[in-house]
């Protein structure tokens, strides 16, 4: 049970060492308690940890406007961020987590802002049906964050320009350009800022959770940690992994999320060779595991169920989905 509340506000615009604080809370938490950390990136696209770089950012031309390439711990898509954006992260024992009563935070410090938002889909919210938030969770050893953005005055020209989002999902949103869907909470309220924002979440974390909030020292074991976790998220084989050319390739969209599946088959077409995923899905820890669990496996349904099953994560509906995307027609 959740007792103790601490906010933590970042001390830099930089992704790499925004998205490795991340990591220090999720390692330093202690039982009953719940944090909130908020923090803004500049001119950066953050990717989701199951998404090919390359393929969802044009990243020679955010390199050469000196531009960020991230890429998160959770699943889901990718993102740009400006200081136009604020973000916020909440991190608990999964024994505590429940994600509508941490999306009420959020719509509650809108609220106290004069807007009224509401939960749209499967991890969006939106005022007057446009999204100005999008979330993504991640849960390990016992341990969970939630966390999204928030759209306050973002540069949206900034948008088509770095962010290249699949035709297949700009289809299943029945939208033309990412553009469309989404808005700033400054079109429904010009005098929002972001101090005040932050002062919001405060009020409605304290309000939500029942509790005080507390400031968050780090050790010096934190501040250690939290380095060396910055230089592994901001190295090239982080970011951009290792793409392979391989023989076939399928994208596909699911309620779920689009998922892009590259792979190659044994000489006499029976198994599966090699096999990668690219996948905006927000089960980040299951679907990183499906290429390693199909190695190998025979190109039949009950074979592939099976292998998806031996993960501790397996969910049966994305399995189902994965085996009849790879099976012919």
């Amino acid at each position: 049970m959740i007792d103790k509340l601490f906010l933590i506000e970042g001390d830099s615009n930089n992704p790499h060492r925004n998205l490795a604080l991340e990591a220090v809370l999720l390692k330093r938490l202690q039982p009953g308690e719940c944090y909130l950390y908020l923090w803004q990136n500049k001119h950066t696209v953050v990717i989701g940890r199951n998404q090919n770089a390359l393929a969802e950012c044009h990243v020679q031309q955010l390199e050469q406007d000196g531009g960020y390439l991230a890429r998160r711990l959770s699943g889901g898509g990718a993102v740009y961020h400006d200081l136009g954006n604020l973000n916020f992260t909440m991190i608990m024992n999964t024994e505590d987590f429940d994600a509508d009563r941490q999306t009420g935070v959020i719509l509650k410090a809108v609220q106290l802002q004069g807007l009224r938002a509401e939960k749209n889909g499967r991890n969006d919210l939106t005022v007057e049906g446009k999204k100005f938030s999008g979330h993504a969770y991640y849960h390990h050893a016992g341990r969970s964050y939630h966390h999204g953005t928030l759209m306050m005055k973002v540069d949206m020209d900034q948008l088509p320009k770095y962010l290249n989002v699949s035709p297949l999902k700009l289809k299943a949103k029945g939208v033309q350009s990412v553009q469309s869907r989404v808005c700033n909470l400054c079109d429904f309220n010009p005098r929002i800022r972001v101090a005040d924002m932050k002062d919001s979440l405060r009020e409605a974390f304290c309000q939500v959770y029942g509790l005080p909030v507390r400031e968050l020292e780090l050790t010096e074991a934190d501040k250690a940690f939290w380095q060396s976790e910055e230089e592994r998220m901001s190295a090239p084989e982080w970011l951009y992994g290792e793409v392979k050319v391989l023989d076939f390739s399928k994208e596909m969209r699911f309620g779920w999320g689009t998922v892009r599946m590259d792979y190659t088959l044994s000489p006499d077409k029976q198994s599966v060779q090699e096999l990668e995923l690219w996948t905006d899905g927000l089960e980040a820890e299951f679907l990183q595991e499906v290429p390693g669990l199909l190695q190998g496996c025979p190109m039949n349904r009950e074979a592939i169920l099976a292998r998806l099953s031996m993960s501790d994560e397996a969910s049966p509906r994305l399995a189902d989905d994965i085996a009849a995307m790879l099976l012919p027609a």
